[in-house]
């Protein structure tokens, strides 16, 4: 043969042959093909495994440890909270208060004057007035009686009216203490001081902190105004919000801890006092509420934090390593190593699984849906497979 024309069919064929090695190379190395249940599947040579350091973990059934973490608020403890205001109608008088003032109970916050605040402690001192009088006329009569000096019908008389006075007597005293007034309230003001007496004084019903004042003096206030809102914080409660799967990991009687970022080195301890009993539609979650005590007030309303909640005895799940999860574009999933895990050039296949994740113990991860009890999940190496995943999905777009 003509030696011009047969070295460049040699070469023709060496490279032939040199590139169908190569390809065979990169064979060997990994391939990723679709399983036959749809799945994305990953094939590495037993080099290439070791090379990365693969390391498999068997997925087990296993009692659930550790805590929960909920997104959480403090919110006033509604026991310890109180609305101000008058039962009757009338104008501001005076103001005593402001917001942020600490304040004790009874003390008085404002006063309102009305032709009502007079009426009713008239009443009160009449009845008052009167019952002294029929009381000392009874007595009078009964030590007459007993002396043989009195008539029978005249003691009678007298415990009759004695009776109808101390009857409506209580009758008044109840309607002044309705409206927030004491005895002393009326009984210390001095006769003559008309503008006194149409005065009605009210008080704040527990210690606490003003934190809303909505009056000024001249005001025109009824039952419906609320002039102030105290509160008090030495106890607060804490609302946190789980998922509905969650709700049968936790249990109404145990502490939980709180945290915020507002106090980094700080941990709260509390404990449960209710688990709410309806789902939020749009967020379907369940609300968890906590009461701590915060003698210090550090704990604010409407302070955001996590609250930290005990997972209940008894719950089992499946668990593998949280590096065996891949999050991504919003879904989680992992890499399975099928049935068929030798290969015919003795690498191992593994399979791209959608999975659903739940509580997060230390170093592992609930898995809810997408994996069952003893199968093998890749625990380390997985950066590598979502890597050669991605290379033959851009390979894929430029074909």
């Amino acid at each position: 043969m003509n030696p011009r024309i047969y070295f460049p069919i040699l070469v023709l064929i060496i490279g032939s042959l040199m590139a169908s090695g190569c390809g065979k190379e990169s064979k060997d190395e990994h391939t990723t093909e679709k399983h036959e249940t749809g799945h994305e599947v990953v094939t590495l040579t037993k080099k290439s495994a070791s090379d990365i350091g693969l390391i498999l973990f068997i997925a087990k059934m296993v009692p659930l440890t550790g805590v929960l973490t909920a997104p959480a608020k403090v919110l006033p403890n509604q026991d310890l909270e109180a609305q101000v205001g008058s039962l009757v109608q009338g104008r501001v008088h005076q103001v005593f208060a402001k917001v942020g003032d600490y304040v004790k109970a009874g003390q008085t916050l404002l006063t309102v004057e009305g032709l009502d605040v007079g009426t009713i402690k008239a009443g009160f001192l009449k009845a008052k007035a009167t019952l002294e009088y029929t009381k000392t006329n009874y007595e009078r009569q009964k030590k007459l009686f007993d002396e043989k000096i009195g008539s029978q019908k005249a003691l009678l008389e007298s415990q009759f009216e004695y009776e109808k006075a101390l009857a409506e007597y209580k009758a008044e005293d109840k309607r002044i203490h309705s409206v927030g007034l004491d005895d002393e309230d009326v009984t210390n003001e001095k006769i003559g001081e008309e503008h006194t007496s149409g005065t009605l004084p009210i008080k704040s019903h527990i210690d606490g902190v003003v934190v809303e004042r909505n009056v000024v003096i001249g005001q025109f206030v009824d039952a419906t105004t609320n002039a102030f809102k105290v509160i008090n914080t030495n106890s607060v409660w804490v609302d946190g919000q789980i998922y509905e799967k969650d709700l049968a990991k936790i249990s109404q009687k145990t502490s939980v801890v709180f945290t915020t970022t507002t106090y980094p080195s700080e941990k709260f301890n509390g404990r449960i006092i209710y688990i709410g009993q309806t789902v939020d539609e749009q967020s379907r979650t369940i609300t968890v509420r906590a009461e701590f005590s915060n003698s210090h007030n550090k704990l604010k309303p409407q302070m955001f934090g996590e609250l930290k909640i005990p997972l209940s005895t008894g719950v089992k799940g499946i668990m593998i390593p949280v590096e065996a999860v891949v999050k991504e574009t919003g879904q989680e999933y992992v890499f399975i190593q099928t049935s068929d895990t030798t290969t015919p050039n003795g690498g191992q296949a593994f399979e791209k699984r959608i999975v659903i994740t739940g509580t997060i113990a230390d170093t592992m991860i609930e898995i809810k849906e997408g994996l069952k009890k003893g199968e093998t999940v890749v625990s380390k190496g997985v950066f590598y497979l979502k890597s050669e995943l991605k290379k033959d999905e851009l390979s894929g777009d430029e074909h």
